[in-house]
């Protein structure tokens, strides 16, 4: 056939050499995602050259064909549920961070904070989780878990990030314009703290995608499992909120996580 021994030898050998590899990646991506169950490829071949015993090295591509012959790939998944009531008699601000001649746009944390609210199922009733997040760093600086859409609630995850702040620089607080974010007893809270309210000036999401965005990686890769009740679902985003902070490489911040870059200033 053409083929010498020593060549047909050589060539069983590299074929053991890569399934040794690829288990030896299995084990190592199973061990990553026991707390990011839903973490992307990228991110996890940039987590496998940081590990302390890295494997032999295995290219983007790759790792790519070892997780798919191993059914490892994360599939995306779409969730919508409207926390949002922006009909209401209350004055909606304009929006900063819209491109023009005016826009507003971070250059550091604690310049920008981006807010929302995301519905999270829950077994026994209804639960909601509010979300402050550095526009710069992606860093949640304030959250709160509630069973409603009272805006005391929310007003709770706005003052663990003011609680939280370093800085006394110019803040921007962007939302969208929902009536618990419009009401007076938020605005005071802006006043207050010397903080300038944005809002988005219509219904489209992409007006404040970075919440969204933010919204959709903690119940898509770490709220995987329905909470009983709101004290387990408190728990499971305190959790999450954690893991996300300080281990989740973000590809805009150049794999760093959103605690590195957030304390680097």
């Amino acid at each position: 056939m053409g083929i010498s021994r020593q060549a047909w030898y050589q060539s069983l050998q590299r074929e053991r050499t890569r399934e040794i590899q690829a288990k030896n990646i299995i084990e190592q991506v199973t061990t990553i995602r026991l707390q990011q169950p839903r973490l992307g490829t990228r991110k996890l071949h940039y987590l496998l050259r940081q590990q302390p015993e890295p494997a032999p090295h295995v290219g983007r591509d790759r790792l790519f064909q070892i997780l798919r012959c191993s059914r490892l790939l994360v599939m995306p998944k779409r969730a919508y549920h409207k926390t949002t009531n922006s009909h209401h008699r209350f004055y909606r601000h304009p929006n900063l961070l819209k491109s023009g001649e005016n826009q507003v746009v971070a250059s550091q944390p604690e310049q920008v904070w981006v807010a929302d609210i995301t519905y999270l199922p829950v077994r026994n009733g209804t639960a909601y989780v509010s979300l402050v997040t550095d526009a710069w760093s992606r860093k949640i600086v304030g959250y709160h878990v509630h069973e409603s859409l009272h805006t005391h609630h929310v007003v709770r995850a706005f003052k663990m990030a003011l609680n939280n702040r370093r800085t006394s620089s110019p803040l921007v607080h962007h939302s969208d314009r929902g009536v618990q974010y419009c009401s007076a007893k938020y605005q005071e809270l802006h006043e207050r703290h010397g903080v300038i309210c944005s809002m988005t000036d219509g219904y489209d999401c992409y007006q404040n995608a970075l919440a969204e965005r933010v919204n959709g990686i903690l119940k898509m890769e770490y709220l995987l499992v329905k909470p009983e009740d709101i004290v387990q679902a408190r728990k499971m985003v305190m959790e999450s909120v954690e893991i996300y902070n300080t281990r989740r490489p973000h590809l805009s911040l150049k794999y760093k996580t959103p605690d590195e870059v957030h304390r680097a200033f």
